[in-house]
């Protein structure tokens, strides 16, 4: 059990930023990375819709024999997690309860979450920190054009930036001590929010969640014996758009190139069927 892969998904190439963190931290492991690009963007669907699309993903997983699935996206965690949460047989890490367990204890006093509009209408992150810290409050706004923004590289035109600091600004004014990025895609707009607020400003959940399951994974002994590194990438759609857009996210070796390719290809088949 301890060598077989960790599964990690999301609706596109966001949840890369986990998968690079967690590479970090466990270079041996074996990971199955699925993007659902055709499903693109989660933010916009229904309850029953995402508790639909999870369970085919956390099927797919199955088949493929995972010792622990990745939750990396904000928005399946917060509004599937806990429906599916029992019904399977490996491990479950949901982004948003893991991150906020580790946030809360810091004892902030006014924190903002940007996060999609699903996200934020389940009021997730205000729940999970009642549970840890009562007395901190929290500010949400949902910017759902930010992960169309960022999976077609349309971060540097002047209309990204004008929708980007507007949204910033109107957060700016709860006085903020913290500003968690509340969606893998949103830490890769850090270039341009550093433009209006300082970087100390911001959390990326990805460096606290990848060494929760680090920690995790160790106390309960299922960290993995490999000796090298093994990743495969799959999408349900458009596999050349993911990976060009993947380039953002992760640093593609030439040597990797040629299989992740053909792992894409063969997954979007798989999926049609």
């Amino acid at each position: 059990m301890n060598n077989n892969p960790i599964g990690i998904f999301d609706s596109g190439v966001g949840g890369l930023s986990v998968f690079s963190q967690m590479i970090q931290l466990l270079p041996n492991e074996h990971y199955i990375y699925f993007g659902d690009t055709i499903n693109l963007p989660y933010g916009s669907k229904t309850q029953d819709q995402l508790i639909n699309i999870t369970s085919n993903i956390f099927n797919f997983f199955e088949s493929k024999n995972v010792k622990a699935v990745i939750m990396a996206c904000n928005t399946t965690s917060a509004l599937t997690y806990d429906i599916l949460k029992n019904k399977y047989n490996f491990k479950i890490y949901p982004i948003v309860q893991r991150v906020v367990k580790q946030i809360a204890n810091k004892h902030y006093n006014r924190v903002g979450v940007f996060a999609t509009e699903a996200t934020i209408n389940s009021h997730a992150y205000k729940k999970e920190f009642l549970k840890y810290s009562p007395n901190t409050e929290i500010f949400e706004i949902a910017s759902s054009k930010w992960v169309n923004i960022v999976e077609n590289g349309l971060q540097d035109q002047p209309d990204s930036i004008n929708n980007i600091k507007l949204q910033l600004d109107l957060m700016l004014k709860n006085n903020i001590d913290k500003i968690i990025l509340g969606c893998t895609h949103y830490p890769y707009l850090i270039n341009i929010l550093n433009k209006f607020a300082p970087e100390e400003l911001f959390i990326n959940p990805a460096i606290y969640f990848a060494q929760d399951i680090y920690k995790d994974l160790k106390e309960n002994n299922l960290l993995s014996s490999n000796q090298d590194y093994n990743a495969k990438f799959y999408v349900s759609s458009k596999p050349s758009q993911f990976m060009s857009s993947s380039k953002l996210f992760y640093d593609v070796k030439n040597a990797e190139e040629i299989t992740i390719t053909k792992a894409l290809v063969n997954l979007s088949e798989k999926i049609s069927q």
